[in-house]
């Protein structure tokens, strides 16, 4: 008897253990449900990511980087020749800036001098050494712009990118959470009632 009583509450100690294990929800199979957690977790502590926060085609984009070492490589590649940029350009940009600024300055201050024949002179002068300037920068000032118009370039290709790569994950998503008309419907059903029931009070 002992024996019986003994395995009947093993069994029923068993059997409440396996009905309070926590139920672990299901793994969802696209990148836009993990987005949140994931940005939130291990890539939000990237601070090379933390700038593209807030924006749900990045996060998504992100999700995706997280597990494919190619697209981390072009992500680090494009973010590196982005920095360059800047880096290459830099010193020719502050000598022909500079430049520039003498030549206004000058043509500003030779606007005092109050000797016409002077002033005439010394504004040929100004202008002949900035129009030999210019030309001799010429091919510099070019590749200075078309390096530009490539980092805008480069910049644009990679949203287009990034939102092409991401458009099956929202399409995925849609799939995964179909919306039906069947819970809207019953709750019109309920404020109707409700709205009738008030028209009937009196």
């Amino acid at each position: 008897m002992k024996k019986i009583l003994f395995a009947s509450i093993l069994a029923l100690s068993l059997f409440s253990c396996s009905e309070n294990k926590p139920q672990h929800a299901p793994v969802v199979e696209n990148a836009v449900d993990n987005a949140e957690s994931s940005v939130s977790g291990a890539i939000k502590k990237n601070t090379r990511y933390s700038s593209r926060e807030g924006n749900l085609v990045q996060e998504i984009y992100l999700e995706l980087i997280k597990n494919d070492k190619t697209l981390q490589d072009l992500d680090l590649r494009i973010e590196n020749i982005q920095k360059e940029t800047e880096t290459s350009i830099s010193e020719y940009d502050d000598v022909i800036q500079k430049s520039e600024t003498y030549y206004n300055d000058a043509t500003v201050l030779s606007g005092s001098i109050t000797d016409s024949i002077t002033k005439k002179q010394i504004e040929k002068e100004i202008k002949a050494s900035a129009e030999k300037y210019d030309v001799k920068t010429q091919t510099i000032r070019d590749l200075i712009a078309k390096i530009k118009a490539n980092r805008t370039t480069l910049h644009d290709q990679y949203l287009v990118f990034k939102i092409r790569k991401t458009l099956p994950e929202i399409e995925k998503y849609q799939k995964a959470h179909p919306l039906k008309t069947d819970s809207l419907n019953q709750f019109i059903s309920k404020q109707n009632k409700l709205l009738q029931e008030l028209k009937n009070l009196k």
